[in-house]
């Protein structure tokens, strides 16, 4: 009785916790996830780095200017070899003289434009940018829908075990008090008080149950949290009940309707795959294309023997203007082998789709399977502890009449307790059912 008054307490203690913290249907629970979970956060930053990554490319199109100083000193002028007659009409034949050509100090400086007229490979680059970032949206909506996922069966787990624990505790109620009972006919002489023991390890193991069931939600709450992203420290309660959840052959009405792939996100991120190939092998062959530039520049320049020159007398400016044209013409057949493995990777990814239909049309099929089986199961399990609990009441009243045995009563206890695990156990695994079967459609989760 000891330990039943520290289980209530706890009890007590998690709804009188509840009653404060902050109470969520699964839907809230969902969106509260898709917010704060590092998975669907760190996707985020991937489709802000998607966005940079397009600004990064097309800036590579956009005007580049850049300015330059410099300054040279010449520590030790090179000497041109010249010849002597040059300067020296009686010098001898083929005499030369070492002369010193340049000044000790030079400086200039420049400002110079480019700009990029022409060139495949970046047109494809910079759409290729764009579909990389639809690729990324993408991604964050598969994060989100695999974060929903979770969520929601720990949601599931955690309304199971608050109907188990509501039953075991009636059971341990209804225990102690037909215990209360053999006991005093214990005392009276009316039974044995070997009866009387059964009845104790019976209530015993009862406790326990409870006791580790109780314990498993506490641990659900913190699994719940978890996929959620919610503080561990902080208290929380569920504001849906399984009542409110619908468990019906309701939910396979749409499983003959013909299906659209494209509602399964990782079919839609395959098609973005298959684009991003053959852009990839679209640029390959732009490659070959020529490649036109056009530059200008415009700047100053100075020379002088020494500094003090260098900086007092003008500085001469120059100007230029140029366009460069770029021909590739042999080029080792590095490009003709790149081409040829990315038209075999565009090939495994337009392979892949047959094999992802086939993948999905098998899951949908299997989950509506096992929606159906565990429906079934559970129907059946729901009947099964209805007979269960039927017989202990008929065997308690039985015993208390002096007609029926206590281990008659005992047995039915043991049936009841194998029947409500058996429920549960089939109970759990419809809910799993249910968003499987809806992951499986497509439908588990969208931004509506």
């Amino acid at each position: 009785m000891i330990r039943l008054r520290k289980i209530c307490a706890g009890l007590f203690l998690l709804g009188s916790l509840s009653a404060n913290a902050q109470s969520f249907t699964l839907k809230e629970a969902v969106d509260y996830a898709i917010i704060h979970h590092v998975q669907v956060k760190n996707s985020q930053i991937d489709l802000q780095n998607a966005s940079a990554k397009i600004n990064e490319i097309r800036a590579i199109g956009l005007p580049q200017l850049n300015a330059g100083v410099g300054y040279g000193n010449s520590l030790i002028l090179q000497r041109v070899f010249i010849p002597a007659n040059l300067f020296n009409p009686a010098a001898k034949p083929g005499e030369l003289i070492a002369a010193k050509f340049g000044v000790t100090n030079s400086g200039q400086s420049s400002v110079n434009l480019s700009q990029l007229l022409f060139d495949g490979t970046y047109l494809l680059g910079l759409k290729a940018s764009e579909v990389y970032k639809d690729l990324s949206v993408k991604s964050l909506t598969q994060s989100k829908q695999q974060v929903a996922e979770n969520v929601m069966k720990a949601y599931y787990g955690i309304l199971v075990n608050e109907k188990r624990l509501s039953i075991l505790q009636l059971n341990v109620g209804r225990l102690d008090t037909l215990f209360k009972e053999t006991k005093a006919l214990n005392a009276q002489g009316f039974v044995e008080k070997i009866d009387v023991q059964r009845l104790e390890v019976q209530a015993n193991n009862l406790r326990t149950e409870l006791e580790n069931v109780y314990r498993l939600q506490e641990l659900s709450y913190s699994l719940l949290k978890f996929q959620m992203g919610y503080p561990m420290e902080e208290p929380m309660r569920l504001s849906e009940t399984l009542e409110q959840i619908e468990l019906s052959q309701n939910l396979l009405v749409d499983q003959d309707v013909p299906f659209n792939y494209g509602n399964r996100i990782e079919y839609s991120i395959l098609k973005t795959q298959e684009n991003l190939a053959e852009l990839d092998l679209k640029s390959i062959k732009a490659g070959y294309y020529p490649r036109l530039v056009a530059g200008a520049s415009y700047g100053y320049n100075a020379g002088a023997n020494s500094f003090g020159d260098l900086v007092t007398k003008p500085w001469f400016d120059n100007a230029t203007i140029s366009f460069s044209l770029q021909i590739p013409i042999f080029d080792g057949f590095s490009k003709k082998y790149k081409a040829i493995q990315s038209a075999n990777n565009l090939q495994k990814v337009r392979q892949s789709f047959d094999l992802l239909k086939s993948s999905i049309d098998l899951q949908r099929y299997q989950s509506a399977i096992s929606l159906k089986n565990s429906l079934e199961s559970l129907k059946e399990q729901k009947a099964n502890l209805d007979l269960a609990n039927e017989i202990s009441r008929v065997s308690r009243v039985k015993y208390t009449q002096g007609v029926g045995s206590n281990l008659e009563v005992l047995n039915a206890e043991t049936s009841i307790k194998e029947s409500q695990a058996n429920y549960f156990t089939a109970l759990y695994n419809a809910l799993i059912a249910k968003v499987e079967l809806a992951k499986s459609n497509g439908t588990l989760y969208s931004e509506q």
